[in-house]
């Protein structure tokens, strides 16, 4: 059973309860658990738990029969309900939850229903000690309370509810879905929640109860049953129906702001189980707009008619002014201009270090907690708080009077007096829960709702940049508006968790140019939300003095640049934030210098490499960190960047400043860092954000970064001899980032020159430093698993050409190290182990050696059955690679490879490759591609052993059912594939196997009905590898391979998804150079099936088909030639292929010619030969020539 925290609705018409601060109602509060309290001496126990041990001794001693049994009552209850048990106090409270249960079970059979005085009591007891206390009751315990509470409902007078549904509410708290009767009967039509949470309900004090009962039964805490959704759809729509009934006349405005906030829980405690389940956009429009409406709620001078409902819509929402009230009189601190401006509510003040003040007694047990909204803001500390208010002012350009926060300024008048005063400041403390509650519902709103729906509300909560009238009501309003702190936090996090996951809705934002059309494109508005977005924050940086609120302003930047298209933007926007959040670096809360890694850290990895990044990160020093307008803060002279001599002026600032926060101590240290012996060094997540940030950089700017390979390798080797794995663990990290960028600089599709590569004897040397330090004590650290595997990655990152230049020795342990890590019980460590072994095997100093080639296929044999899916994935995996080495080493060193390696091992690999092909998607991709490559790797002698005669079957009835399946895409890409490679073995028994009609027809099936051109291409691609015409049968299958190839051709353009629409042209050809290579196949026997095909109804399709791309090509060839001149350098490699297809043409044409002679066309498929004819001589495209040869043969 779950906890009842409480909940936060003060108790009403109870004079004899004393009002207690009581504990927020939170799904995420910790439940009571006795075991925390034994830290205090069993003999010192506080007056609450001696008090409750007295009286819960008496009442368990009394008896319904009892003659004073009812003073007795009254007299125990006022005494437990006197004492405060919030644990809080100043000793630990140790009562024990079980001795609660009883006791409650117990006196709920001493008060009889007719005693109402009595009931109230015992409910308010309930409440007290279930709230207070955080007891996690039993089965029966709730069973007897609910049965209890719900029968007191039923008999006694309506001035005794309210307190019986607040204790019901408590016992309900997180229980909805375990109190099926219970719930049938309060939320039936007629029930009595929904009578008393009406909006027509004149006693606002059993609403709000009623209201809190419902919530807490739709609550569900972790590892509780969900509530059923008729249920919840009851309450939902009382909830939407609450929030969107105006204020009843006569209604004191405090209160009603408890009906609302208890609406507002229970709508949050609906939306957060799940998906939106609760109709269609009329009612998502309208809980928006409610939503909406109340994040202003107390906003003074806004005067508003609020829309219902918000429809969603590419354009902005303005929410219209309604007329000016006479009655209410113009505050002389506003403005015209400013009638959207949260003025400050009172004169703030400055707060010693306590900022917990403790609370009053007050009539309502309201939470206390809620009065730091009204404190005022922290002091200005670090970077952020030395810029002047001209910064501020030269960021913001016509509309920044609207967005400057005017909650930092102060006024110096009282507004009220005592008396209005603290009426005043009790309404704004409930007004500022209510934004705060609206925003907690929009934050479950939106990871409820469907991305691709939500984003048609876009407009309605993120500015825009309208370039007249009004400025909208958005959630950058309340970032830049709201005076506290707790509902800037809330309305930054609805915004982060908005952006998050946009980049695809935001890609389409283009601002590169000026739209030259009568309306603004859609493209553009996107830009202008980003921009207003960048300078809205931008402000809030300056401006923002709470450390969490700027913590969270951070990351909600971090989201906005991890998202936006900055390629498709005008240049500017990170390089002023990438300046503002300089000072930062050295704010002295702890976890705002983190964020502001986090946020360089997502600068960094924004399409990388982009131009504008690229820029700053080349600046000097005391450019790229220059702050805004030229005003130097006292944190940027701390930067000293401490210049060691020797160190290269080419290192990007960013990649220094990191090593420093990394490895030197930290300059000045903040009160709670503490200033023991010595300079210490910078926290510990600073340091890890720092090296994240040195790992994204070396990704995508290895070329700036590659100059400080010495420098970074020095951090890492000393990162890896410290204690904290974490530091361990992402000093690893950056080691695998640098080894993979000096990799991706050899690779030969990267035409970099040789002088922007790291030399090999550099990389030599670093490695040799790397792996002869403390890597390979990480790589034994068994107590860190994570370490470890994070250490075999790093040793998977080693350049082949350095590797092969490493010490034997060396090269010895790194091969020891892994074969002995795939032992392990540990599935990460062993994943990473195998996958090593997997990139080792492809290394040439390593793929001819037939020992090391069976040990890791040995190993890779075993961990293909492991029961880690993630381990077998990782071994299929490397058997692929295992299997390309077979290829490789069978083409440059020839049969003596093959007859040294083992034919029973051989036998093994196709047998697990072929059980691997029936595991999941992610082991099932490679295992069909080590068939493919073992298939074309068996020699004949193999082939023919009884032995071998089965397991080969089934391989390729294993490809075959690939290839047929609904799996994913890649598997099919990859079956097709594969049988295309086993068809490159000329000692594979096509001909008279009997699986060959199988994987012939599954060709021919996937090249015409699947819906992916990939796999159609691959497919294709198959068909074309036999070299014999007798490998595709006799002249039936040949025929169905001709015709299968000439419809996909024909539909060559059918494509369902738009993103196969590119791969069509390389579709046409493959399936051109298919049907030549049939063509040049052909026997005589075939020629009379091919002439009827194309003669009949299907080949004037296929001749239409081929005019009609003969023409679309003949033009790209025309205009192919105006191409830039960069992409000259491989008119040679096309010249050469261009060639080789001719030579082919003319072996076809004149074996053709060869044969005997076949009627020649009709008149109009003669007139069709010419025009074709005259077609190839302009041009030497491949289609033109194949339909000469192709018609020359009719």
């Amino acid at each position: 059973m779950s906890a009842p925290v409480g909940v936060s609705a003060p108790v009403f018409g109870s004079p004899a309860v004393p009002a207690f601060p009581s504990m927020a109602l939170s799904a995420e509060a910790v439940p009571f658990s006795p075991g925390e309290s034994d830290c205090s001496p069993p003999d010192s126990l506080s007056d609450a738990e001696k008090q409750f041990s007295r009286c819960a001794a008496r009442l368990r001693a009394l008896r319904p029969d009892c003659s004073q049994l009812r003073e007795e009552l009254n007299q125990l209850f006022d005494q437990l309900l006197s004492e405060n048990y919030n644990r809080s106090c100043e000793l630990p409270i140790t009562i024990r939850p079980e001795d609660v249960c009883v006791l409650l079970k117990h006196t709920s059979g001493l008060v009889p229903l007719n005693q109402e005085h009595l009931v109230v009591k015992f409910c308010q007891l309930v409440h007290h000690l279930l709230n207070q206390l955080k007891v996690i009751m039993d089965g029966q315990t709730l069973d007897v309370l609910v049965n209890y509470t719900a029968n007191a409902l039923k008999q006694c007078s309506t001035w005794t509810h309210s307190d019986v549904l607040l204790a019901l509410s408590t016992v309900v708290y997180g229980n909805g879905s375990l109190c099926h009767q219970l719930v049938s009967d309060l939320l039936c039509e007629d029930g009595i929640i929904l009578q008393y949470s009406s909006p027509s309900q004149p006693n606002i004090e059993l609403r709000h109860v009623a209201l809190t009962c419902m919530a807490n039964i739709c609550l569900r805490i972790p590892g509780q049953p969900l509530l059923d959704d008729q249920y919840r759809s009851v309450c939902f729509r009382l909830f939407l129906k609450t929030l969107q009934s105006p204020k009843p006349p006569n209604t004191d405005d405090l209160f009603y702001c408890m009906v609302i906030q208890a609406a507002l829980k229970g709508l949050q405690f609906c939306l957060s189980v799940g998906k939106w389940k609760f109709g269609g956009g009329e009612e998502l429009g309208s809980v928006l707009a409610a939503l909406k409406r109340l994040m202003f709620q107390g906003a003074p001078g806004l005067s508003v008619d609020w829309p219902e409902v918000i429809y969603p819509a590419p354009l902005s929402q303005y929410e219209s002014l309604s007329p000016p009230r006479p009655t209410e009189p113009p505050k002389p601190l506003e403005s015209p201009k400013e009638v959207f401006t949260f003025v400050s509510f009172k004169k703030k003040k400055r707060k010693s270090k306590g900022k917990g003040k403790k609370t009053k007694h007050e009539e309502s047990k309201v939470d206390d907690r809620e009065e730091e909204d009204k404190e005022a803001v922290p002091e200005v500390c670090g970077g952020g708080g030395d810029i002047s208010r001209n910064d501020v002012e030269s960021l913001a350009k016509a509309p920044t009077s609207f967005l400057y926060p005017f909650w930092k300024l102060n006024s110096s008048e009282s507004e009220f007096s005592d008396i209005e005063g603290n009426a005043q400041s009790k309404l704004r403390v409930y007004q500022c829960r209510v934004r705060q509650l609206a925003l907690h519902c929009m934050l479950a709103v939106v990871k409820a709702v469907e991305k691709r729906t939500l984003y048609g509300y876009w407009s309605s909560f993120v500015p825009d940049s309208p370039a007249g009238g009004p400025p909208s009501l958005t959630l950058l309003t309340i970032i830049l508006k709201d005076p506290s702190p707790k509902v800037r936090l809330c309305a930054l996090q609805v915004l982060s968790a908005i952006l998050d996951g946009s980049r695809q809705f935001l890609a389409a934002a283009e601002d590169t140019a000026s739209p030259r059309t009568s309306y603004t494109p859609f493209s553009f508005m996107l830009a202008a939300a980003i921009r207003e977005l960048h300078r809205g924050l931008s402000l809030a940086l300056l401006a923002e003095t709470s450390s969490q609120t700027l913590t969270q302003v951070t990351k909600c930047l971090a989201f906005l640049v991890t998202n936006a298209p900055y390629h498709r933007l005008r240049p500017g926007l990170l390089s002023q934030l990438w300046k503002q959040i300089r000072p930062y670096v050295r704010h002295r809360d702890v976890t705002v210098r983190g964020s502001v890694l986090r946020l360089y850290g997502a600068m960094v990895t924004a399409q990388a490499p982009l131009p504008e990044v690229q820029l700053l990160l080349q600046q000097p020093e005391n450019l790229g960190g220059g702050s805004i307008s030229g005003s130097v803060t006292p944190q940027d002279s701390a930067l000293s960047w401490r210049h060691r001599n020797g160190e290269e002026k080419s290192s990007p600032w960013l990649l220094k400043l990191c090593v420093s926060l990394v490895t030197q101590p930290r300059e000045e240290q903040s009160d709670h860092e503490g200033a023991e012996g010595g300079a210490a060094l910078e926290p510990s997540p600073v340091r890890l954000e720092a090296l994240q940030v040195l790992s994204h950089l070396v990704r995508g700017y290895f070329s700036l970064a590659q100059s400080s390979l010495y420098e970074i390798g020095q951090v890492s080797v000393r990162c890896l001899e410290e204690t904290d794995p974490s530091i361990q663990l992402h000093s690893a990290k950056l080691l695998e980032e640098f080894g993979t960028g000096i990799i991706q600089q050899y690779r030969a599709e990267n035409s970099i020159p040789e002088s922007s590569k790291v030399p090999v004897n550099q990389v030599v040397e670093f490695w040799l430093e790397v792996l002869s330090g403390p890597l390979n004590a990480a790589l034994q650290n068994e107590q860190h698993p994570t370490l470890q595997a994070s250490a075999c990655d790093t040793l998977a990152s080693i350049l082949p050409q350095a590797f092969a230049q490493l010490p034997d020795k060396t090269q010895l342990m790194c091969i020891t190290v892994l074969l002995g890590l795939t032992y392990t019980e540990n599935y990460l460590v062993k994943t990473a182990a195998v996958r090593a072994l997997g990139v080792y095997i492809l290394f040439p100093c390593l793929r001819e050696d037939v020992m090391f080639v069976a040990d890791t296929a040995n190993i890779i044999l075993a961990a293909l059955d492991d029961r880690s899916t993630n381990v077998r994935a990782k071994a299929a995996w490397s058997l692929g690679n295992l299997t390309d080495t077979l290829i490789i080493n069978m083409q440059n060193i020839g049969v003596d490879f093959q007859e040294e390696l083992s034919d029973m091992l051989l036998l093994k690999m196709l047998q697990a490759a072929t059980r691997a092909s029936a595991d999941r998607d992610k082991v099932k991709c490679n295992a069909v591609r080590a068939l493919g490559n073992l298939l074309h790797f068996l020699r004949h002698s193999q082939m023919t052993r009884p032995v071998f005669q089965r397991p080969l079957e089934d391989a390729v009835r294993a490809l075959v059912k690939t290839v047929q399946s609904e799996a994913a895409m890649k598997v099919r890409w990859n079956a097709c594939y594969a049988l295309g490679n086993a068809f490159r073995n000329s000692s594979l028994p096509l001909e008279t196997a009997p699986w060959s009609q199988d994987a012939f027809s599954a060709l021919c099936h996937v090249v015409t009905s699947c819906k992916n051109f990939k796999v159609r291409i691959k497919s294709a691609a198959a068909l074309t590898v036999p070299a014999q015409r007798s490998c595709y049968g006799d002249t039936k299958r040949f025929s169905c391979v001709w015709r299968s190839l000439a419809a996909a051709l024909e539909n060559s353009e059918d494509a369902v998804d738009f993103l196969d629409y590119r791969y069509s042209a390389s579709l046409r050809h493959t399936l051109s150079e298919a049907l030549l290579h049939l063509l040049s196949l052909g026997t005589l026997q075939d020629m009379p099936e091919l002439s009827a095909l194309l003669a009949g109804e299907e080949g004037r399709g296929i001749r239409e088909h081929l005019i009609k791309y003969l023409k679309a090509e003949e033009g790209e060839g025309k205009t192919g030639g105006e191409n830039e001149a960069g992409e000259e350098r491989n008119s040679g490699e096309e010249s050469g292929q261009l060639q080789q297809r001719l030579g082919r043409l003319q072996e076809t044409l004149v074996r053709l010619k060869s044969l005997k002679k076949i009627p020649k066309p009709d008149p109009q498929l003669g007139q069709v030969l010419r025009q074709v004819k005259k077609a190839s001589l302009e041009s030497s495209s491949l289609l033109f020539l194949y339909c000469y040869i192709v018609f020359c043969c009719i």
